[in-house]
């Protein structure tokens, strides 16, 4: 299950409006088909690795990381039924859909079909489905805030320059981390002195640059999206993962909010000194408001400078 959650991310965020599924199909012990879900939503994984398995897919074991859909649509036929009209002996499944089409009908229909079904809460599945399901159960997007900062928690100095805190590995890592996400955040402030492209400039996949929005009440021009409040983003169409990278108040307003899911620091090993802090002001009315929130999900090296992922307890 764990490896077709990380086949899944070759569809993030190309799938939208669709969640990206990953699907591998195991006969005799050997991988015979693998998929994930292609650029617009279709086809579908499993359509996608039946494919590739052809006849070998008749007795074999398929593990999917999302419920297979049950409903019929115009773009495709539902994937419970592929998999019952080819004749799999069982389907291992990381996670239900919270799809009212399809929450609990696909494994009802394959299970009528005698195909023998698991029906796990895999946390990797989990995991790599967390715009689609936070989506489906808070009605907006899966938010990661990203902060590049000094060892006393700066992220600029006074007068505002902040290139470069970080070095190039932890630089080129954002960009590949953007290209995960359907849009791109950044405060009124930050998008007028700073003036950020907000795109990937990584070969090969300068498509994957996100929809841009900016957090102001100022009027902007065509080329960007503007919410004047963090309310807003449970209006962005087709948008699963939301990538806020700041400044001080546009985080703030997200994490009083608490619409923050995923904190993503890069640590450089410097000390600024007085200087322009990661977060405004929280209105916290005692430390003990701060803790218990936040659990330590990944931590690497990347160059001289730490990457350090939190994730929301809920």
């Amino acid at each position: 299950m764990a490896a077709a959650a990380r086949l899944a991310s070759r569809g993030r965020p190309m799938s939208a409006p669709n969640p990206a599924v990953g699907c591998i199909i195991v006969r005799d012990g050997i991988v015979v088909g693998r998929g994930w879900t292609q650029p617009g939503g279709r086809p579908h994984a499993e359509a996608v690795a039946l494919g590739e398995a052809g006849e070998r897919a008749r007795g074999a074991v398929v593990y999917v990381t999302l419920e297979p859909c049950a409903h019929r649509s115009e773009r495709g036929p539902a994937c419970a039924d592929l998999l019952i009209d080819v004749g799999v002996a069982a389907v291992a499944i990381g996670t239900q859909d919270p799809d009212p089409r399809t929450a609990g009908k696909g494994v009802a229909r394959l299970r009528d079909h005698g195909i023998e079904v698991e029906l796990a809460d895999h946390p990797s599945c989990r995991e790599s489905l967390a715009g689609y399901l936070i989506r489906a159960e808070r009605g907006r997007p899966f938010v990661t805030l990203k902060l590049a900062i000094s060892l006393d928690g700066n992220v600029a100095m006074m007068d505002g320059s902040s290139q470069w805190i970080t070095g190039t590995e932890a630089r080129a890592h954002v960009h590949s981390r953007r290209a995960m996400h359907d849009a791109i955040l950044v405060g009124g402030g930050t998008w007028r002195d700073d003036k950020p492209r907000l795109d990937v400039r990584l070969p090969g996949l300068s498509d994957r640059s996100p929809i841009r929005i900016v957090l102001t009440r100022s009027t902007l021009g065509d080329d960007v999206s503007v919410i004047t409040d963090p309310e807003e983003i449970v209006a962005l169409e087709n948008v699963q993962y939301l990538y806020v990278e700041g400044g001080a108040h546009a985080a703030a307003s997200f994490l009083k909010a608490d619409f923050v899911d995923r904190l993503e620091f890069y640590r450089a090993p410097i000390v600024i000194g007085s200087a322009k802090t990661a977060v405004a002001d929280l209105g916290l009315a005692s430390l003990e408001d701060a803790h218990g929130r936040w659990r330590l999900a990944e931590q690497r090296r990347l160059g001289s400078d730490l990457f350090e992922a939190y994730t929301r307890t809920r």
